[in-house]
């Protein structure tokens, strides 16, 4: 039996760890042209030396771009996921959405150019695109781009495709962790998981995030993968909101080399191997998923919110982005304003049944409200607590044993500035 405590001991975090901290896999990140600036680098190749597992979740947003309407098509069609692939190209500056045939015609033969680049076939390479939506976006770019960006892989070159995928991010995200496996079939194979994502504004994930691309030299087959992934994000990218707005982009990629367990068996689904990898993944999507509601647009703060005493866990998440989505909630914490009325207008108009006398909110440890009535506290303690980078808001229904987390971040004056001025 899967035993979490004993495992959290032997799971590590790898110092600067990243996309390409898993054996089996190669990244580059070079400026290509796909954005005017020549310093900032707007392309990036993850890549495998032979096909490899895939998997991938996607947004559900209708308006979906041709890129992920290619990378679909690449693995299986919209309810597979799942298929082998080599390599992964993302161009950052254009979205390469609401773009009709000819953005799907240029998706399509981006993966062609690479592929000859790559020596697999075109449907083993997924693309990906980030940027301005309704903008036609050239092939010259690829077609020089691809042959450039393929040059400068390396073992070492993660941090600089995270650079490359980057568009009102402030900073790269990236993150590993690595562990030696408890279970006797693995018991010499120490397995690494690793990955990047980008992620800023537009964000509230439906099946996926904004771009993510995460990588393991664990043996996991395809299908498996697609499992393990799926349940990962859907506890971690899906728990993010920074503006309630789900990208026409969004994407998460999984590459499992299994370059890490040569001679070992596939690890299968309801193993305590797959437990253990299952961990290992939900640890990076949690960091890259708490890294980019923190780096929200404009941010100054990282939200959580816990909301617990609900009657399901719909009950729960609806509660949750309820009060990570409010404006006014938002803008209190912005303006370290202690106002726990904010929560419970929050709570009480999002159509979740619960009894407000059997309510109690805390805020960063204090407790404000009890049996849904004001509970006097400190303001200006209440105020030293909110100069701390992460805002805690634990919010308990007294409605049933339900509960979630969500991650937000605070709304500035900053966020307008740069949603004003996108594309300019």
């Amino acid at each position: 039996m899967f035993d979490i405590d004993s495992f959290d001991l032997r799971l590590r975090a790898v110092p600067d760890g990243g996309v390409t901290s898993a054996r089996g896999f190669k990244a580059a990140g070079i400026h290509a042209g796909f954005r005017k600036n020549p310093e900032r680098l707007d392309f990036a190749m993850v890549a495998a030396e032979a096909p490899v597992a895939a998997a991938g979740v996607f947004t559900t947003n209708r308006f979906c771009a041709a890129p992920v309407q290619v990378c679909r098509e690449h693995l299986g069609g919209r309810d597979c996921g799942y298929g082998q692939v080599q390599g992964v190209i993302i161009n950052s500056g254009n979205a390469n959405a609401a773009t009709g045939e000819p953005g799907l015609a240029l998706a399509r033969e981006s993966c062609e150019i690479a592929s000859q680049i790559m020596g697999c076939t075109p449907e083993q390479v997924l693309v990906s695109s980030t940027g301005v939506i309704g903008q036609q976006l050239g092939i010259e770019c690829f077609e020089t781009g691809i042959p450039a960006v393929y040059d400068e892989l390396s073992e070492q070159g993660g941090a600089n495709a995270a650079r490359a995928i980057m568009t009102t991010d402030t900073h790269p995200k990236e993150y590993a962790v690595t562990y030696a496996s408890g279970e006797l079939e693995y018991a010499d194979c120490q397995f690494t998981v690793g990955g990047m994502c980008k992620g800023s504004g537009m964000i509230m994930p439906n099946m996926a995030t904004m771009i993510c691309i995460i990588t393991t030299d664990a043996p996991v087959a395809p299908a498996t993968l697609h499992a393990l992934l799926a349940s990962c994000v859907n506890k971690t990218f899906n728990k993010v909101t920074v503006d309630s707005d789900t990208s026409t982009n969004d994407t998460c990629i999984m590459l499992a080399s299994g370059a890490a367990g040569v001679d070992v068996p596939l690890i299968e689904e309801g193993s305590g191997a797959y437990e253990e990898l299952r961990y290992a993944v939900y640890s990076v999507c949690e960091a890259l998923a708490r890294g980019i509601a923190s780096d929200g647009e404009g941010a100054s703060k990282l939200v959580t919110v816990n909301v617990t005493g609900a009657a399901s866990e719909e009950d729960a998440d609806t509660a949750a982005r309820a009060v990570a989505n409010s404006p006014l909630v938002k803008t209190a914490i912005a303006g370290h304003d202690c106002n726990w009325g904010r929560i419970a207008m929050a709570l009480g108009k999002c159509g979740v049944v619960f009894e407000q006398a059997d309510v109690s909110i805390d805020i960063m440890g204090m407790p404000v409200c009890r049996k849904g009535l004001t509970v006097p506290f400190d303001e200006d303690e209440a105020l030293r607590r909110f100069e701390a980078p992460e805002i805690v808001i634990d919010a308990d229904l007294g409605a049933g044993e339900c509960s979630t987390t969500v991650w937000t971040c605070d709304l500035t004056h900053e966020y307008i500035t740069i949603n004003g001025d996108y594309r300019t």
